[in-house]
């Protein structure tokens, strides 16, 4: 079944279709202490040996949304690319625990995440060198800033899974905010009043206001910010075309967030592509999961 003919709001993490996908081959594995560090394993079959890898984020705004049906999965499995879809800790167990700014939870918990499968690598048989990221507006959005962010890995600290590497050799984001600069945002979508939650204040005009003071975390978190020039592809895919600096019906996944980090990835020579609404015809591949296909396998 083709992805783009599911509901949207499956993409966002927002809900899910129960017995439709495959039962992982290892459920709720812990990557860390709390309740919702966890993560699904599928296992592919491979005649090379080790699998190539799909890294799974839900959407739901860092609020909501779980690991259940990972995007791509049938396709992945028969394609011998193994999946891992993970939850994290949302904003609400974010502000919880104290942990300021809130939205530094939910990244890091997918870091951390990505760190543990690859030190699974060789008992789950994973090729370290293939793994891409894939999720729909705030996981797509913590994808893009997986892709972009300078590798985590600390090679001096006692804990093997810190060592290993946080970079991705590809990504796919669905409607995925790719800035949480809301000067920048407002910019790009005039009525946009998204992203104030990440940093747990009440308002766009807090948000605005507390800029500033804000603009090191905001850098730090930003795929826009964080993009350079030795990046992996991206493609990204919104059901809306751009209009660059007009309000759009629903800001938050919005095509001109797709559109504003375009200019800076052309800039940065960094591979990118853009699908709008399924409009294949300019497109270099035929459809959304041939990208994957040529990313992660030979």
């Amino acid at each position: 079944m083709g992805w783009f003919i599911l509901p949207l709001l499956f993409f966002l993490g927002l809900t899910s279709v129960q017995g439709w996908a495959q039962p992982p081959t290892i459920s709720n594995v812990p990557y860390g202490r709390h309740e919702r560090q966890v993560l699904d394993f599928w296992q592919a079959s491979s005649p090379r040996g080790k699998t190539p890898l799909l890294f799974f984020v839900h959407g739901g705004g860092w609020m909501s949304g779980n690991k259940a049906n990972p995007d791509f999965l049938t396709q992945c499995l028969e394609n011998g690319i193994s999946v891992v879809s993970i939850d994290y800790r949302l904003i609400p167990d974010a502000q919880a625990e104290k942990i300021d700014p809130p939205v530094k939870a939910c990244l890091d918990d997918a870091a951390r995440a990505l760190q543990f499968v690859r030190s699974k690598a060789d008992e789950w048989k994973i090729d370290k060198t293939r793994i891409a990221g894939c999720g729909g507006s705030a996981g797509g959005f913590t994808v893009l800033w997986l892709a972009f962010v300078p590798d985590r890995a600390d090679l001096q600290s006692a804990d093997q899974v810190a060592r290993e590497s946080t970079r991705l050799c590809a990504v796919m984001a669905f409607v995925p905010q790719t800035t949480l600069d809301p000067k920048q945002m407002q910019s790009w979508i005039p009525n946009n009043t998204y992203g104030n939650h990440a940093f747990g204040l009440p308002s766009m005009e807090a948000f605005l206001a507390k800029r500033e003071e804000l603009l090191p975390w905001i850098e730090q978190f930003s795929p826009y910010a964080l993009a350079s020039s030795d990046d992996p592809p991206v493609l990204l895919f919104y059901d809306n075309p751009p209009n660059l600096g007009q309000p759009y019906r629903d800001p938050p996944h919005c095509g001109n967030f797709g559109v504003g980090l375009a200019e800076k990835l052309k800039a940065l020579g960094i591979e990118h592509e853009i699908n709008y609404n399924n409009d294949y015809a300019h497109m270099r591949w035929p459809d959304l999961f041939s990208f994957l296909r040529e990313k992660l396998t030979p």
